[in-house]
């Protein structure tokens, strides 16, 4: 085998089932089977393989050398685009695959989803504006920014009205952090049932958000910080949707009401043109198209916090108002439907994350858990944002199981999938921050696997 090959990898599948597809598995859950999804997937892979091995073979070099080197391309031997061609810069078509993608058979309703971003393909910590993983619950809209308004109302001494220009007047700060559905890796609860990153992890994004701090409305509203414990923050789609944000987390000054994301103004599918910004909070807490903030005495319990967002307990019982999300990780790179091509070299990459600080260390094991290893931690490591690890990896071509497992600053260890069952049961939607296991087999193929 030559160095030159050592270390290939083949990308997992991207869209791998079609609208005929989504409605077969939505007849096969009826009866608890999942022998369509299975086939699918494997029909994808098989595709990708195909193509693979045709590039592979169509770039293999001669004995006398390799064209790409020999050869000058037509790019180097003429004229190229002319300058802005496209006024809002697009990725190049061979990336076209890259893009943010529906769980077949999530839900029955368009409006009411979940997007997943691309976590496999990315690098660094930043998610483009454009693959940034969306959930709506009534669909998203593009508002006229013209005509919108947020109001500030209840416990305060003269209740407030602001447009967007308003607030983009007042003095505004920038941060990183990441943003992740409470549902996220949810499907992993009872077993496995998705097979890449993308759909395990995906409902996770982080971006640069651009806003004014929300204490700064409040006080310019004159909000009474005694007695006005709580918040609700309700968005202006027609879900109507509603949270109720502690005031502690808004006195930290972290809270955002943010118009920027990653140097631009916010998507209309991420909330344009104003959404909240609770850092380290479950994404739903987030609130898109904000339009009002008010300041109570109590909880306020609302429907999205008291029949959605909420855990279901081994003994019966719900657990409510549990937003902060916990420190969590996931290997991107070997992950669920890549394929290692060759033994040898490769760097082990992922992310990892907590609401509740910094990640202070990432440990690795490539052997089920058995042994582990300190990853390497890219910077910068920031607070409630993502985290970018790897590690040095010699794949010796044997069948083998890859994990990894955050810490953060406070000391919290992301659990294993035993230990979070042992006190959550199976029986949860949300909040599954387990340690995430791929299986990559003497093939090189990489499944998504659970260890007990």
């Amino acid at each position: 085998m030559s160095n030159r090959a050592s270390g290939r990898l083949r990308k997992a599948p991207e869209n791998f089932i079609d609208p005929a597809g989504v409605r077969e598995v939505f007849a096969q859950a009826k009866e608890g089977r999942r022998d369509f999804l299975r086939g699918a997937f494997a029909a994808a892979a098989a595709g990708v393989a195909a193509a693979s091995a045709g590039v592979a073979a169509a770039a293999s070099a001669p004995a006398d050398g390799d064209p790409a080197i020999l050869e000058l391309p037509e790019h180097s031997r003429g004229l190229g685009q002319p300058v802005v061609t496209d006024g809002y810069g697009k990725p190049s078509k061979y990336e076209r695959n890259v893009q943010r993608r529906q769980s077949p058979g999530l839900t029955q309703t368009a409006q009411a989803s979940v997007s997943f971003a691309p976590l496999q393909s990315l690098f660094g910590i930043v998610t483009p504006s454009g693959l940034h993983f969306e959930r709506h619950h009534q669909g998203w809209w593009d508002v006229d920014p013209r005509g919108h308004r947020l109001m500030v109302n209840g416990l305060v001494k003269a209740a407030k009205v602001f447009t967007l220009d308003e607030i983009m007047r007042l003095p505004s700060v920038s941060r990183f952090h990441f943003i992740e559905c409470g549902a996220n890796t949810g499907m992993e609860w009872g077993n496995v049932a998705v097979p890449t990153c993308q759909y395990t992890h995906g409902m996770l994004s982080c971006s640069e958000f651009t806003g004014v701090p929300l204490i700064t409305l409040l006080q310019l509203a004159g909000a009474d910080f005694k007695k006005g414990r709580f918040l609700l923050a309700e968005g202006a789609d027609g879900s109507s949707m509603t949270r109720t944000i502690p005031m502690s987390l808004v006195e930290s000054g972290e809270v955002l009401v943010a118009f920027g994301q990653n140097g631009e103004m916010l998507r209309p599918e991420n909330g344009y043109p104003l959404r909240l910004v609770v850092p380290g909070v479950q994404g739903v807490s987030w609130v898109k198209y904000l339009r009002r903030i008010e300041v109570g005495d109590q909880p306020y319990g609302t429907k999205d916090e008291t029949v959605h967002y909420v855990d279901l307990m081994p003994d019966g019982q719900h657990r409510q108002y549990t937003s902060i999300q916990e420190c969590k990780s996931v290997i991107t790179t070997p992950s669920g439907g890549q394929v290692l091509l060759d033994k040898g070299f490769y760097n082990i990459t992922g992310l990892a994350w907590s609401g509740r600080g910094k990640v202070k260390r990432v440990d690795v094991s490539v052997d089920g858990g058995r042994n582990w290893r300190q990853a390497r931690l890219e910077t910068p490591v920031l607070s409630k944002c993502l985290t970018r690890f790897n590690i040095d990896w010699v794949w010796d071509g044997k069948p083998t199981i890859v994990q990894s497992r955050a810490t953060d600053e406070t000391g919290y260890v992301q659990p294993s999938s035993r230990q979070l069952r042992a006190v959550r049961g199976t029986r949860s939607i949300y909040h599954n921050n387990a340690i995430q296991s791929w299986l990559v087999q003497e093939s090189g193929e990489v499944k998504n696997v659970q260890v007990s």
